[in-house]
């Protein structure tokens, strides 16, 4: 027996006409004529008396319909308990670097949102630096750092897709006509870089020796001021597509040829204890990346 099947039962024995129970149920008729039958065939009893107009429950059929309420009462009762269990409330703070993978995470969020609508989430876009620091603090839950990254005190998830990296720059400059730089134009610029450790680092790995001729003029924490800065001429910003929206500004953003890309991974300091908020938001992330 279907609790469906025992609900069309109930709604029938309440309205003592099927008609107007299906009207009730949002069915048509016969699917609750049939499913009545087929009910009374699998007991191998005769559930109603149908009249004209209504129908009255037999002797089997008034103690069957008594034991149908208790067992529908007590199914509504353990599903309601079970989602007042699954209640969890609190806030989730995140910090992020500015990346395009970032948006794996946000569409965790929005499915947490549907089956826990009482969790908040905080996003705080910061460097890697702030989100190390913040983490051990406590402040953080988790963090999205971009690679490569030293994650040796930290459990981590790989998020997929890669961001490029690339200049942001004034849109009638030179170099703005090409379609690609070279690692070598960089040498022509006055450039603007991210604060975070590990920046150098990077452009060792890039450049070799040739790190020394880079003139640097100025370093940013989140990309909007820089490309305040490279509007406003102090330089050209180093930086990841995607994340200044160019269309209809003054600025232009070039990628590089070949083509130098950085993953993203989502941080939490290994043996922290996490909240229930945080655990759903995990827990969720994880069945959406498997």
């Amino acid at each position: 027996m279907e609790l469906r099947v025992l609900r069309y039962f109930q709604a029938v024995v309440r309205e003592q006409n099927i008609s107007r129970a299906a009207e009730m149920l949002h069915v048509s008729q016969p699917t609750v004529s049939r499913q009545l039958k087929d009910l009374e065939d699998e007991l191998g009893l005769t559930l109603f008396v149908r009249g004209t107009r209504s129908i009255q429950l037999t002797n089997s059929g008034e103690y069957f319909a008594s034991q149908v309420d208790q067992i529908l009462s007590l199914t509504d009762k353990t599903l309601q308990n079970l989602h007042e269990e699954q209640q969890i409330n609190g806030r989730v703070v995140i910090g992020s670097a500015e990346a395009r993978t970032f948006l794996n995470v946000a569409q965790s969020i929005s499915t947490l949102q549907q089956h826990y609508p009482h969790i908040q989430t905080s996003i705080i876009s910061t460097n890697a630096d702030e989100i190390r620091t913040s983490i051990k603090s406590g402040y953080f839950d988790f963090g999205v750092i971009m690679e490569p990254a030293d994650k040796t005190d930290y459990d981590f998830l790989h998020l997929p897709g890669e961001s490029r990296w690339g200049v942001l720059m004034p849109g009638d400059g030179p170099l703005a006509k090409k379609d690609h730089l070279q690692l070598s134009d960089l040498a022509q610029m006055k450039l603007i870089l991210s604060s975070q450790q590990g920046m150098t680092g990077l452009l060792d790995d890039w450049l070799g020796k040739s790190t020394a001729k880079i003139n640097v003029v100025a370093t940013y924490n989140l990309l909007y001021n820089a490309a305040l800065m490279v509007s406003a001429g102090v330089g050209y910003a180093l930086c990841f597509d995607g994340i200044i929206n160019t269309n209809q500004s003054d600025l232009k953003f070039v990628p590089f040829e070949p083509r130098l890309t950085s993953g993203a991974s989502i941080v939490w300091r290994k043996g922290q204890r996490l909240s229930l908020a945080a655990k759903a938001f995990l827990q969720q992330l994880q069945r959406d990346l498997d």
